[in-house]
């Protein structure tokens, strides 16, 4: 009997062990494919993508749907990853932007119905960068989501200078979903969120990106209801232009859009789009997407140019 009950002991014991050391390598194993998802996640959200340097606009958008559905998959699994969340805020953005948004403005006087479906997609992709952005806010400043809400200037007086990138994607997010929905009070009102975020942004670093929050801004005034301030758009144009040398295509054609057509100046208008024309995409490849798009729609304006000026 007693070697009975020691058998069965010894049975029991190894059946503990089993069991701990199953238990073991099944959270070894999690922790393991934590670590190498963050490990992925770093690599994908460091440094400029091969999405930014890509010459084909086209084969970018293709890929874009299969890649930030990769980030949403590691994201269910390391939630809190800084870099895939900015990562998924800057894309879902991007996308919405020049693969949605742009070809439904495009089609509304051809489609009018098509381009209210393309334009109604894209504001839901923006909200979607939104909530990523807001994430990664909310990881580094718990509680900042809320209080954006209600006291947006108090809110990001909070947010610190490593930071900047997280504001900017966030802002961009929100004030795109705003331009494609201005008929909408819940989002309209949270324009104040976006001023703030932008302010924010560049009082701790006004020169970052080469001008992207000055060119920002330039935009930003332009939507305000009356065209916004002549000055401010001008100074913002003119900072940004010196900040970037010049090799952001997209600031013409933002300058041109915002102060050339409300003030019917046909020769300033043609004079930007051909200086955005001009920029040489090659320059600097991580500005060659967004170059190779805003030459793009450069030339779409031109072809417009005669139902802009009368």
């Amino acid at each position: 009997m007693f070697r009975l009950r020691n058998v069965g002991g010894r049975a029991a014991a190894w059946r503990g062990s089993a069991l701990v050391l199953a238990c073991g390598l099944l959270t070894g194993a999690c922790s393991v494919r934590k670590f190498a998802v963050r490990q992925v996640g770093n690599a994908l959200s460091s440094g400029t993508s091969t999405f930014e340097t890509d010459p084909d606009p086209d084969l970018v958008g293709e890929a874009l749907p299969f890649s930030l559905k990769m980030v949403e998959s590691l994201l269910a699994i390391t939630p809190r990853h800084r870099g895939l969340l900015v990562t998924a805020a800057k894309g879902f953005s991007l996308y919405a932007m020049a693969y949605v948004d742009m070809p439904g403005e495009i089609l509304e006087s051809e489609d009018f119905r098509r381009s209210k479906q393309l334009r109604e997609r894209a504001a839901r992709l923006y909200l979607r960068g939104l909530a990523y952005g807001l994430l990664a806010l909310e990881e580094a400043y718990p509680g900042i989501g809320g209080e954006l809400r209600g006291e947006p200037r108090l809110a990001v007086a909070r947010v610190r200078s490593k930071h900047v990138d997280l504001l900017y994607w966030t802002a961009a997010a929100l004030g795109l979903a705003i331009s494609t929905s201005p008929t909408d009070a819940s989002l309209v009102v949270r324009l104040s969120e976006v001023e703030a975020m932008l302010e924010r942004a560049m009082e701790l670093d006004e020169a970052w990106d080469r001008g992207a929050l000055h060119e920002f801004r330039l935009r930003l005034e332009a939507a305000k209801p009356g065209g916004g301030d002549a000055g401010v758009m001008e100074r913002s144009f003119e900072r940004a232009l010196a900040l970037s040398g010049g090799q952001r295509a997209g600031l013409f054609v933002a300058y041109a859009e915002a102060r050339a057509v409300p003030s019917q100046e046909r020769e300033m208008f043609e004079a930007m789009l051909d200086r955005a024309m001009a920029v040489d995409v090659d320059a600097r490849e991580e500005d060659r997407l967004l170059n190779v798009l805003a030459q793009r729609r450069a030339e779409w304006l031109r072809s417009r140019i005669d139902d802009l000026f009368f």
